[in-house]
Protein backbone atom coordinates (compact mmCIF):
# COMPACT_ATOMS: atom_id res chain seq x y z
CA UNK A 1 0.00 0.00 0.00
CA UNK A 2 1.15 3.05 -1.61
CA UNK A 3 1.71 5.87 2.08
CA UNK A 4 -0.82 9.20 1.23
CA UNK A 5 0.81 12.11 0.09
CA UNK A 6 2.33 14.87 1.55
CA UNK A 7 0.21 18.27 0.77
CA UNK A 8 2.71 21.40 0.20
CA UNK A 9 0.64 24.47 0.02
CA UNK A 10 1.70 27.72 -0.53
CA UNK A 11 -0.13 29.93 1.76
CA UNK A 12 -1.11 33.91 0.30
CA UNK A 13 -3.19 33.37 -3.06
CA UNK A 14 -3.73 29.70 -1.85
CA UNK A 15 -5.52 29.68 1.95
CA UNK A 16 -5.60 33.02 2.46
CA UNK A 17 -6.53 36.19 0.34
CA UNK A 18 -4.43 39.21 2.30
CA UNK A 19 -4.70 41.81 -1.04
CA UNK A 20 -5.89 44.10 2.19
CA UNK A 21 -3.04 43.66 3.89
CA UNK A 22 -0.37 43.23 1.17
CA UNK A 23 -1.46 47.13 0.32
CA UNK A 24 -1.75 48.12 3.94
CA UNK A 25 1.98 47.33 4.90
CA UNK A 26 3.68 47.66 1.49
CA UNK A 27 2.46 51.11 1.38
CA UNK A 28 3.71 51.82 4.88
CA UNK A 29 7.23 50.06 3.97
CA UNK A 30 7.60 52.27 1.30
CA UNK A 31 6.72 55.38 3.07
CA UNK A 32 9.20 54.35 6.16
CA UNK A 33 11.98 54.03 3.24
CA UNK A 34 10.68 56.90 1.33
CA UNK A 35 8.07 59.21 2.94
CA UNK A 36 8.25 61.78 0.31
CA UNK A 37 6.03 59.73 -2.16
CA UNK A 38 2.25 59.87 -2.09
CA UNK A 39 0.64 56.78 -2.31
CA UNK A 40 -3.57 56.36 -1.31
CA UNK A 41 -4.71 54.63 1.31
CA UNK A 42 -6.51 51.81 -1.11
CA UNK A 43 -4.92 49.71 -2.92
CA UNK A 44 -4.67 51.40 -6.43
CA UNK A 45 -5.95 49.08 -9.67
CA UNK A 46 -2.28 48.69 -10.85
CA UNK A 47 -1.56 46.92 -7.47
CA UNK A 48 -4.04 44.47 -7.78
CA UNK A 49 -2.62 44.44 -11.46
CA UNK A 50 0.82 43.79 -10.46
CA UNK A 51 0.26 40.93 -7.74
CA UNK A 52 -0.01 37.92 -10.03
CA UNK A 53 3.75 39.24 -10.92
CA UNK A 54 4.98 39.19 -7.32
CA UNK A 55 7.49 36.46 -6.12
CA UNK A 56 8.75 37.89 -3.09
CA UNK A 57 7.63 40.27 -0.16
CA UNK A 58 10.21 43.04 -0.87
CA UNK A 59 8.71 43.08 -4.46
CA UNK A 60 5.42 43.98 -2.95
CA UNK A 61 6.89 47.49 -0.94
CA UNK A 62 9.13 47.92 -4.39
CA UNK A 63 5.51 48.03 -6.54
CA UNK A 64 4.22 50.64 -4.04
CA UNK A 65 7.01 52.85 -4.26
CA UNK A 66 6.60 52.63 -8.43
CA UNK A 67 2.55 52.94 -8.20
CA UNK A 68 3.48 56.36 -6.33
CA UNK A 69 5.21 57.76 -9.90
CA UNK A 70 3.15 59.92 -11.39
CA UNK A 71 5.22 59.19 -14.76
CA UNK A 72 4.62 55.45 -14.40
CA UNK A 73 4.17 53.25 -17.55
CA UNK A 74 2.23 50.67 -16.43
CA UNK A 75 1.86 48.57 -19.17
CA UNK A 76 5.20 48.71 -19.67
CA UNK A 77 5.92 47.19 -15.95
CA UNK A 78 3.60 44.52 -16.55
CA UNK A 79 5.23 43.49 -20.02
CA UNK A 80 8.43 43.28 -18.38
CA UNK A 81 8.21 43.08 -14.47
CA UNK A 82 11.67 41.27 -14.04
CA UNK A 83 13.51 44.26 -16.16
CA UNK A 84 11.62 46.82 -14.91
CA UNK A 85 11.95 45.41 -10.99
CA UNK A 86 15.63 45.64 -11.82
CA UNK A 87 15.78 49.28 -13.23
CA UNK A 88 13.59 50.27 -10.00
CA UNK A 89 15.80 49.04 -7.85
CA UNK A 90 18.79 51.23 -8.98
CA UNK A 91 15.97 54.25 -9.18
CA UNK A 92 15.25 54.02 -6.13
CA UNK A 93 18.42 53.35 -4.71
CA UNK A 94 16.92 50.07 -2.48
CA UNK A 95 18.35 46.97 -2.39
CA UNK A 96 15.89 43.60 -1.76
CA UNK A 97 17.07 42.97 2.21
CA UNK A 98 16.01 47.03 2.08
CA UNK A 99 12.81 46.29 1.19
CA UNK A 100 12.13 42.93 3.31
CA UNK A 101 13.30 44.38 6.64
CA UNK A 102 10.94 47.34 5.93
CA UNK A 103 8.32 45.40 5.22
CA UNK A 104 8.69 43.29 7.97
CA UNK A 105 9.16 45.86 10.67
CA UNK A 106 5.49 47.31 9.21
CA UNK A 107 4.42 43.47 10.24
CA UNK A 108 6.02 43.18 13.74
CA UNK A 109 4.90 46.30 14.65
CA UNK A 110 1.37 45.67 14.08
CA UNK A 111 0.95 42.41 15.84
CA UNK A 112 2.63 44.17 18.46
CA UNK A 113 0.35 47.15 18.73
CA UNK A 114 -2.69 45.54 16.75
CA UNK A 115 -2.56 41.90 16.18
CA UNK A 116 -6.62 41.66 15.81
CA UNK A 117 -6.62 44.52 13.32
CA UNK A 118 -3.99 43.04 11.15
CA UNK A 119 -5.34 39.77 11.34
CA UNK A 120 -8.79 41.13 10.18
CA UNK A 121 -6.78 42.21 6.79
CA UNK A 122 -7.02 38.31 5.74
CA UNK A 123 -9.63 36.54 4.45
CA UNK A 124 -9.32 32.60 4.45
CA UNK A 125 -10.55 31.28 1.02
CA UNK A 126 -14.31 29.83 1.42
CA UNK A 127 -13.89 26.26 2.14
CA UNK A 128 -10.41 26.25 2.59
CA UNK A 129 -10.01 25.73 6.81
CA UNK A 130 -12.44 23.19 6.83
CA UNK A 131 -11.00 21.35 4.18
CA UNK A 132 -7.57 20.79 5.44
CA UNK A 133 -9.32 19.90 8.56
CA UNK A 134 -10.41 17.19 6.94
CA UNK A 135 -7.05 16.23 5.23
CA UNK A 136 -5.60 15.61 8.90
CA UNK A 137 -8.86 12.79 9.77
CA UNK A 138 -8.58 11.31 6.20
CA UNK A 139 -4.96 10.61 7.68
CA UNK A 140 -3.26 13.09 4.65
CA UNK A 141 -0.70 15.20 6.03
CA UNK A 142 -0.08 19.00 4.84
CA UNK A 143 2.77 21.46 5.58
CA UNK A 144 3.25 25.19 4.37
CA UNK A 145 5.55 26.60 1.95
CA UNK A 146 5.63 30.34 1.31
CA UNK A 147 7.41 33.35 0.83
CA UNK A 148 6.12 35.39 3.54
CA UNK A 149 7.69 35.43 7.03
CA UNK A 150 7.73 32.44 8.40
CA UNK A 151 6.69 34.06 11.92
CA UNK A 152 3.63 35.78 10.25
CA UNK A 153 2.28 33.09 8.35
CA UNK A 154 1.77 31.17 11.41
CA UNK A 155 0.26 33.82 13.35
CA UNK A 156 -2.67 33.73 10.55
CA UNK A 157 -2.56 29.95 10.80
CA UNK A 158 -2.96 30.06 14.38
CA UNK A 159 -5.83 32.51 14.55
CA UNK A 160 -7.47 29.96 11.66
CA UNK A 161 -7.16 27.08 14.11
CA UNK A 162 -5.23 25.34 11.48
CA UNK A 163 -2.21 23.46 12.53
CA UNK A 164 -0.04 22.11 9.81
CA UNK A 165 2.63 19.27 9.98
CA UNK A 166 5.41 22.52 9.67
CA UNK A 167 5.78 25.84 8.02
CA UNK A 168 8.41 26.82 5.81
CA UNK A 169 8.98 30.87 5.44
CA UNK A 170 11.32 32.50 2.71
CA UNK A 171 13.93 32.02 5.53
CA UNK A 172 14.12 28.64 4.51
CA UNK A 173 15.03 29.15 0.67
CA UNK A 174 13.56 29.04 -2.13
CA UNK A 175 10.50 26.61 -2.69
CA UNK A 176 12.45 24.03 -5.27
CA UNK A 177 14.88 24.29 -2.81
CA UNK A 178 12.84 23.31 0.40
CA UNK A 179 10.93 20.75 -1.77
CA UNK A 180 14.36 18.77 -2.77
CA UNK A 181 15.01 19.13 1.53
CA UNK A 182 11.47 17.58 1.67
CA UNK A 183 12.33 14.95 -0.90
CA UNK A 184 14.69 13.26 1.22
CA UNK A 185 14.24 14.05 3.76
CA UNK A 186 10.26 14.98 5.34
CA UNK A 187 8.72 16.42 8.99
CA UNK A 188 7.47 13.81 11.52
CA UNK A 189 5.63 15.97 13.36
CA UNK A 190 4.51 16.04 16.82
CA UNK A 191 2.63 12.90 18.08
CA UNK A 192 -0.88 13.55 19.39
CA UNK A 193 -1.80 12.92 23.29
CA UNK A 194 -1.31 9.32 24.37
CA UNK A 195 -0.09 8.68 21.46
CA UNK A 196 3.70 6.49 20.85
CA UNK A 197 6.10 8.96 19.02
CA UNK A 198 6.50 7.94 15.12
CA UNK A 199 9.44 6.20 14.43
CA UNK A 200 12.39 7.94 13.22
CA UNK A 201 12.84 6.77 9.68
CA UNK A 202 9.52 6.52 7.61
CA UNK A 203 8.52 5.99 3.90
CA UNK A 204 9.14 9.64 2.17
CA UNK A 205 5.48 10.10 0.99
CA UNK A 206 4.85 11.64 -2.19
CA UNK A 207 4.79 15.38 -2.88
CA UNK A 208 2.29 17.49 -3.94
CA UNK A 209 2.86 20.91 -4.01
CA UNK A 210 -0.60 23.32 -4.47
CA UNK A 211 0.33 26.96 -5.56
CA UNK A 212 -1.26 29.94 -7.27
CA UNK A 213 1.74 31.45 -8.97
CA UNK A 214 2.36 29.13 -13.01
CA UNK A 215 6.41 30.71 -12.76
CA UNK A 216 6.79 28.97 -9.73
CA UNK A 217 5.50 25.88 -10.53
CA UNK A 218 7.39 25.92 -14.13
CA UNK A 219 10.25 26.38 -11.97
CA UNK A 220 9.56 23.42 -9.58
CA UNK A 221 9.33 21.29 -12.94
CA UNK A 222 12.20 22.58 -14.49
CA UNK A 223 14.19 21.45 -11.14
CA UNK A 224 16.42 18.87 -11.04
CA UNK A 225 15.16 16.36 -8.82
CA UNK A 226 11.45 17.51 -8.43
CA UNK A 227 10.32 15.31 -11.81
CA UNK A 228 7.66 13.22 -9.16
CA UNK A 229 5.95 16.42 -7.84
CA UNK A 230 3.04 16.48 -8.52
CA UNK A 231 2.35 20.42 -9.35
CA UNK A 232 -1.42 21.81 -8.76
CA UNK A 233 -2.45 25.73 -9.94
CA UNK A 234 -5.08 26.72 -8.14
CA UNK A 235 -7.95 28.27 -10.02
CA UNK A 236 -8.73 31.10 -6.78
CA UNK A 237 -5.65 32.90 -6.51
CA UNK A 238 -3.56 35.47 -7.66
CA UNK A 239 -3.73 34.52 -11.34
CA UNK A 240 -2.51 36.51 -14.21
CA UNK A 241 -4.16 36.70 -17.87
CA UNK A 242 -3.76 32.92 -19.32
CA UNK A 243 -1.95 31.72 -16.67
CA UNK A 244 -4.83 28.89 -16.66
CA UNK A 245 -4.22 28.30 -20.12
CA UNK A 246 -2.07 25.72 -22.25
CA UNK A 247 -0.78 24.43 -18.81
CA UNK A 248 2.56 22.24 -19.46
CA UNK A 249 2.69 18.88 -19.09
CA UNK A 250 3.21 18.12 -14.87
CA UNK A 251 1.17 20.91 -13.64
CA UNK A 252 -2.88 20.69 -13.15
CA UNK A 253 -5.55 22.98 -12.78
CA UNK A 254 -7.43 22.55 -9.36
CA UNK A 255 -10.81 24.00 -8.89
CA UNK A 256 -12.68 24.42 -5.61
CA UNK A 257 -15.17 21.77 -6.06
CA UNK A 258 -11.86 19.49 -7.04
CA UNK A 259 -10.04 20.83 -4.09
CA UNK A 260 -13.35 19.76 -1.37
CA UNK A 261 -13.12 15.91 -2.89
CA UNK A 262 -10.79 13.20 -1.61
CA UNK A 263 -7.45 12.80 -2.86
CA UNK A 264 -8.40 10.22 -5.19
CA UNK A 265 -10.46 12.50 -7.60
CA UNK A 266 -7.89 15.39 -7.89
CA UNK A 267 -6.82 15.42 -11.17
Amino acid sequence: MHPSPLLVFDFDGVLVDGMAEYWWSARRAALALRPEVHLPELAPAGFRLLRPLIHKGWEMVLCALELGRSDLDLAAFLADYDGHTAAALARWQLEPAQLQGSLEAVRHAALRDDRDGWLALHRPYPGVPERLRRLEAEGSPWLVLTTKGEAFARELLAAAGLKPLAVYGHERGSKPEVLLQLGREQPLGQPAPGQEPPPAREPLRPLWFVEDRRPTLERVRATDGLAGVRCFLVSWGYLGPGDQQNLPPGIQLLEPQQFAAPLAQWP
